[in-house]
């Protein structure tokens, strides 16, 4: 079995990109960060090259469907090599009103904002802060703020509602797997292969067939809803990455020849805080042989690459303070 995955099927109106650059957004309980990861490993899985960025929200807890309570996951995936996540991403997924306020400022001129415009209800407006001078709720899907942006209006709460009712999800349950449809939507647009997606929420949800059901059904509405609207156009292709070494100099793992490992660590001071901060992502190897489960490349969860960057920065454990209980 190859630890790559074969290419799908490209049509002749394909278009081929060096790279790219997205960044989901949304809550903090809208499961950016799983939707990012499934994105970043399938890409690794695919062969490109990749850089990633989790942005997790300022505050904790943070009242939902505001700005401070935003969470993002960005990743560059490219068919060269790259060292970093991108300064300004190519595509934005918005689930809601917070997440466009909080990163629109991020995205290219002329790029791809896709948007969940189910969630641009008044009430939700109102905490973005999105108001007029007389303190009124206004949508930013209706004015000009949006202009000189690429705009995908989607429907994907009710969408996914609709698809997960058969299914006999309760709506409040439904809504839940609204980021699969996201996610779905996206590997459309930009040929990213649904089998491994799939099979990932088989063994994640084996316990729980029925949220299973409902994260698959609504990552193949959204994967279906990009291939029969009009609205989203030529779809798009990472190739991918070309630069790794020849398997003649990579080191032997278990008799397979593995290409290594690539991690980055950038440590930087923010102009306006007083402490350091250190981010940590990792490029995922990309090898076309392996015979055996523990020689495949696997990619890793934002929260264990800052743990095994911060771990060999010395920097995971803090001296305690004298005088003071720390159980």
């Amino acid at each position: 079995m190859t630890d790559t995955i074969d290419r799908p099927d490209v049509a002749d109106g394909d278009r081929i990109l060096d790279h790219l650059i997205v960044r989901f957004a949304g809550d903090s309980g809208d499961g950016m960060q799983l939707t990012g990861d499934r994105f970043t490993s399938v890409s690794a899985s695919y062969g490109n090259d990749l850089s990633t960025m989790p942005d997790f929200p300022a505050e904790i807890r943070a009242p939902a469907g505001t700005v401070n309570g935003v969470s993002a996951f960005q990743v560059n995936i490219a068919d060269h090599d790259i060292t970093t996540p991108g300064d300004d991403p190519n595509v934005l997924v918005a689930m809601n009103p917070a997440a466009l306020k909080a990163d629109l400022h991020r995205l290219e001129t002329g790029g791809t904002v896709i948007i969940n415009e189910d969630a641009f209800g008044q009430r939700n407006l109102i905490k973005a802060g999105y108001l007029d001078s007389t303190g009124e709720a206004v949508n930013p899907l209706d004015d000009e703020t949006l202009n000189g942006y690429r705009v995908l209006k989607v429907p994907m709460t009710s969408l996914t509602k609709k698809v997960c009712e058969p299914l006999g999800v309760k709506p409040r349950d439904a809504e839940r797997s609204k980021n699969f449809f996201a996610l779905g939507l996206v590997s459309w647009m930009y040929t990213r292969p649904t089998a491994p997606t799939e099979e990932w929420i088989d063994e994640k949800f084996s316990k729980n067939e029925k949220v299973a059901s409902a994260n698959k059904a609504a990552f193949q509405a959204g994967f279906n809803f990009g291939e029969t609207t009009e609205a989203v156009g030529h779809r798009y292709e990472v190739r991918p990455a070309n630069t790794r070494a020849s398997p003649a100099t990579w080191p032997c793992h278990g008799g397979l020849s593995l290409p290594p490992s690539k991690p980055i660590f950038h440590s930087r001071l923010g102009p306006t805080r007083s402490h350091r901060r250190v981010t940590f992502s990792t490029s995922s190897p990309s090898t076309n042989t392996s015979a055996c489960e523990p020689c495949r490349p696997k990619t890793k969860s934002p929260q264990s690459e800052l743990r095994s960057g911060l771990r060999s920065l010395g920097t995971l454990r803090s001296p305690r303070p004298a005088g003071r209980d720390w159980r």
